[in-house]
């Protein structure tokens, strides 16, 4: 690690704050971020390697430096687009806008319900911090200065949220290096993403990669960016370049699966192909390629079936919105649990060496101290997090299980990238409901519940940019080119703060300028007032029954409302037996054909859309290697880690063109997206 490779990684991630959200949602291009594998940053790598350092010569960037600086750049991609920010900013301020116009919220105050410290203060000034936010102070071609930002009407929350982001991200930090040698060393995983970042650092001797001296990785490469750019040519000129089509046409076939279309599979009768997913699947287990594949087909089509009988798996059955309680969350959550108790059975010896040490005991191994500084790390910051849960108006009996859910989502999502690649992926699940759905609303209390449901908001409601899989990557990349992992542990919490201090202003001022309404329909208009909703809903219910609404006591003094929804718990048990099950059928009979993981997939949405793509490459893996072999398949390798970078490319490229377009012209470009996100 060298002062250039921290300073330039730094001002990666400078660059990625300030950008990701004009670029998003400004420019409409495709997402900086987005997914794991963010376009904006693999790019850059590929540019790096295959232009500026082969200029360089002896003052080249070597693989070490360019894993440091990719290790700092992801950590700061976990902040500013769709895994905080974009949806932070507006859950602080629309609440405020909403109750002013809706009359049932003004009613029941159900803003004033909030602890003032969670959400924008508009009293310093409304007409600014509210109206100005939701209709933007901008006119025209005329754009504010960031002085007229009501920066007062934010500086408390932003202070609370911050702290709370920093304790949970490096909470996440310090999870990533307990768990890092575990599954590296002792399970292998395959970890496809690292793998073809590591392909592109150069050779010790050379200034290039040895896979840029292969062929057919420049075949893959030129054949997928050739594509791209004629599709994105297209889109400038419409009646002068004929696009090549990537999605698939098979709704003529709706009538003949009316299960799979009644499920909730309709869009899969027009699938759409993604590459760089084809390219990936190559790399990993042909069993989870098969069943990330099958498994959205198996889910819609069992969705069908119970639809039929009347047993919607979708269908709220209280609740409304993300955070309603549902049949599919809870199959969910139950499988996430037993995957979560999967990996920490498999690990278990190490684990519990890893805590021994880390509470200064003996251990009957010899442990790397990153893991265990990284076990203390989790500790403290789990501490703090619990005590600013608790300052906020959470039980302490609610706090720890709200943690240790949202630390499950985390883990478990970074243990599907680990092991298959997957680069977009959501939870489908959130701590607040699954309380609910457990404990009851009454036991929680109607304003805890509130509290919670708006910190699920921030932090949980879409994890598919989140720290832990960067992290867990770039821990592979940096432990294989031999950088200290503890040191390089503080330069990307120090990222993270950095992405904080940068993303939040500059989303700010866009907001400011231009007004909330940036085509960003869902983190405007439909997010932020879940929460509420759910709340007021719960308040009316109890009113109904002639319950008190006011809170009084501890969480244990009303352990005597407990009321867990039977159809929620039930839901979960199958979730866990099903991976159970279906991890003892894959020991007990060699070739089983489904992964365990295909239950923490199947119903997620975006494998809906990707389902297809996982098919395809498992179905190009099986042929190669039974037609060719193993040495068929190995010399295929190069070619695949060429459409990834081709499709990586694709999407850098126009994001450049678009920039550089507005620039000059201050117009708007044609938006043009190719990566799932």
């Amino acid at each position: 690690m060298t002062w250039r490779s921290v300073i330039l990684g730094l001002l990666g991630a400078t660059l990625i704050s300030g950008l990701c959200y004009f670029n998003d949602w400004v420019l409409h291009q495709t997402f900086l971020v987005g997914n794991a594998m963010p376009p904006s940053i693999y790019g850059t790598l590929i540019i790096v390697t295959c232009l500026v350092n082969p200029l360089l010569q002896k003052w080249r960037l070597r693989g070490s430096e360019l894993a440091v600086i990719m290790a700092i750049t992801l950590a700061a991609a976990s902040i500013p687009g769709g895994g905080l920010v974009r949806s932070m900013v507006p859950a602080l301020l629309i609440p405020h806008h909403v109750q002013k116009t809706n009359p049932g919220w003004r009613a029941a105050d159900i803003v004033g319900q909030i602890p003032k410290h969670m959400m924008a203060d508009p009293s310093v000034d409304e007409e600014t911090v509210i109206h100005g936010f939701v209709q933007g102070l901008g006119k025209g071609a005329d754009h504010i200065s960031p002085a007229r930002v009501p920066w007062r009407g934010w500086t408390r929350t932003l202070a609370y949220w911050g702290t709370l982001v920093i304790a949970l991200w490096t909470a996440l930090l310090g999870i990533g290096l307990v768990i890092h040698r575990q599954w590296v060393s002792h399970e292998h995983l395959p970890y496809p993403i690292a793998r073809f970042t590591m392909a592109l650092f150069p050779d010790r001797k050379s200034n290039v990669p040895s896979i840029f001296q292969n062929k057919l990785f420049w075949l893959g490469a030129a054949l997928i960016l050739a594509l791209h750019l004629n599709n994105f040519a297209h889109a400038w000129f419409p009646d002068v370049v004929i696009p090549v089509t990537r999605r698939l046409d098979f709704r003529a076939f709706t009538r003949t699966f009316p299960m799979l279309r009644s499920g909730g599979g309709g869009e899969m009768f027009n699938p759409f192909i993604y590459n760089i997913v084809i390219a990936i699947v190559y790399f990993i287990p042909s069993d989870a390629s098969f069943s990330l594949g099958i498994g959205p087909y198996v889910w819609c089509v069992l969705a069908g079936i119970l639809a039929k009988y009347g047993f919607k798996l979708d269908a709220p059955i209280e609740g409304t919105g993300y955070f309603a309680l549902n049949p599919r969350a809870f199959i969910l959550f139950g499988s996430h649990m037993a995957i979560l108790a999967t990996i920490l059975y498999t690990g278990r010896n190490y684990y519990l060496q890893v805590a021994k040490r880390a509470f200064f005991l003996k251990s009957s191994q010899e442990i790397e101290s990153d893991a265990v500084h990284g076990f203390r790390l989790f500790v403290v910051c789990s501490i703090i997090l619990f005590c600013l849960l608790w300052a906020s108006g959470i039980d302490p009996v609610i706090a720890i299980p709200y943690l240790f859910i949202t630390y499950t989502i985390f883990i478990v999502l970074t243990r599907i990238n680990a092991e298959t690649g997957q680069i977009y992926l959501k939870a489908y699940y959130w701590p607040c409901a699954i309380l609910w759905g457990f404990l009851g609303a009454q036991t929680l209390g109607p304003r805890q519940f509130l509290i919670l449901m708006l910190i699920s908001t921030v932090l949980v409601i879409d994890p598919r940019e989140a720290i832990l899989p960067f992290f867990a990557n770039s821990l592979k990349v940096l432990d294989a080119t031999k950088v200290k992992l503890g040191r390089m542990t503080f330069w990307c919490a120090l990222a993270i703060v950095l992405a904080l201090c940068i993303s939040l202003p500059a989303t700010l001022w866009i907001k400011y300028d231009i007004g909330n309404a940036t085509n960003d329909h869902w983190a405007t208009v439909v997010a932020p007032p879940v929460a509420f909703n759910n709340a007021l809903l719960l308040q009316r219910k109890m009113t109904s029954q002639g319950l008190p609404i006011q809170e009084t006591g501890s969480v244990i003094s009303r352990l005597k409302y407990l009321a867990p929804n039977k159809t929620c718990v039930g839901m979960a048990v199958i979730g866990f037996a099903l991976v159970v099950v279906t991890s003892a059928a894959r020991l007990r009979f060699p070739g089983f054909p489904l992964h365990p993981l295909i239950f923490v997939t199947w119903a997620a949405t975006p494998l809906r859309t990707m389902g297809f793509s996982y098919l395809i490459g498992w179905a190009i893996k099986a042929t190669i290697t039974k037609y060719g072999g193993s040495k068929a398949y190995n010399s295929f390798k190069p070619f695949m880690l060429g459409v990834i970078a081709g499709e990586i490319f694709g999407a850098l490229i126009p994001s450049i063109i678009g920039l550089i377009y507005f620039i000059i012209t201050r117009q708007m470009p044609k938006s043009f997206n190719v990566i799932p996100g």
